[in-house]
């Protein structure tokens, strides 16, 4: 695996050297083995996605933006009009690939345009135009990053204890990551702090990747069960919360991995105070609130069987598997962007910073 001279894992999306394929590493592996994979089909990065192969907001647009440039350039037709129509089809699979991150949506849009804009040159000049702002958009997410983990970072003090809920590491973005971000910045200045991390069920993203990463990092890492966030409150274990987030809505409303919300309403109940971190690629301000989040369910077989040699629910008990919840805007102390950091009312804040 790639990482920088601190520790952090870099590239885990990648473009190929030679542009045919996308080189990820399978989070789904993750602890126990380190493993890369290359997607060249429309199969391979529908079932990348949709698999959680690659997953984390940022990440799954990088992706997917990548891969509609991949596989516009393998589009065999020289018919400009018969081009943008299977491109479009390969977009709007793509697309459906997960509902709720609203990154995925934007990064095909965005190099969908880009091929849309030079519609008047040739194919060879469309997908140029496609790649270099599939690129763009990972360059932009690794500044993005940056910026967020400073921000991020003057709202706490070394000592600190941060609960994290999900992943929002290097493995969801690009580079150093939103919630975690400014965890390694700290750890590159000097910063000592100690992280709970909740083991995230039922796909286990605080155990088996925040964990890992903090831990790769020297980072001083617990984890622990969800339902235990309560009690390390309560015994005064807790400065701060920082969670990333899938999408949020114009009004603040913060669509994260099941769980957040619950984690949100015992920090208001403890008097923690609970960030969201948050690049622009995330804010869905065509989105009014979170009642208009469609919130994506996944299979049961993800809390009975999937970590589990045996199953641990009953054969023909059904299962419920929302995959995010919605943290209400009056639960949020602070939303971090890389322009700033915003405060309720979010309608306000987050608009004053980008319109």
């Amino acid at each position: 695996m790639m990482k920088e001279d601190n520790g952090i894992i870099c590239e885990n999306v990648r473009l190929s050297e030679n542009r045919d394929s996308v080189i990820i590493i399978d989070q789904t592996l993750l602890p126990a083995r380190e493993v890369f994979i290359e997607l060249k089909t429309l199969d391979d990065f529908y079932e990348a996605i949709y698999m959680l192969r690659v997953r984390g907001a940022p990440a799954i647009g990088i992706c997917a933006g990548y891969g509609l440039a991949v596989l516009g350039s393998k589009i065999d037709c020289s018919d400009k009009d018969r081009f943008f129509m299977k491109l479009r089809k390969i977009k709007d699979r793509l697309n459906s690939s997960r509902p709720t991150a609203v990154n995925l949506s934007k990064a095909l849009n965005r190099v969908e345009n880009a091929a849309l804009s030079m519609s008047g040159q040739g194919i060879d000049e469309i997908i140029g135009a496609m790649f270099k702002e599939s690129i763009a958009i990972q360059a932009e997410d690794i500044e993005m990053c940056r910026k967020i983990s400073e921000y991020g970072l003057s709202l706490v003090k070394s000592g600190d204890g941060i609960l994290t809920h999900c992943n929002a590491g290097p493995l969801a973005t690009s580079r150093y990551g939103t919630g975690l971000g400014a965890l390694f910045l700290g750890k590159e200045q000097g910063y000592d702090f100690h992280v709970f991390a909740d083991e995230t069920r039922p796909l286990l993203q605080g155990a088996r990747l925040t964990a890992y990463e903090l831990n790769k990092s020297g980072i001083d890492v617990t984890v622990i069960c969800d339902n235990m966030a309560s009690i390390v409150m309560n015994q005064g274990k807790i400065n701060a919360c920082f969670v990333g987030c899938d999408r949020v809505a114009a009004n603040g409303d913060t669509a994260n991995k099941i769980g957040t919300s619950g984690v949100a309403i015992l920090a208001k109940h403890y008097g923690i105070p609970f960030y969201v971190f948050c690049p622009s690629s995330t804010i869905d301000f065509d989105c009014a609130s979170g009642k208009d989040i469609v919130i994506e369910e996944r299979s049961g077989e993800e809390i009975g069987s999937l970590f589990y040699k045996e199953k641990t629910v009953p054969e023909g008990v059904k299962c419920y598997n929302p995959a995010f919840d919605v943290t209400d805007n009056g639960l949020i102390t602070a939303i971090v962007t890389e322009k700033g950091i915003c405060r309720a009312p979010y309608c306000e804040s987050l608009g004053a910073l980008f319109g």
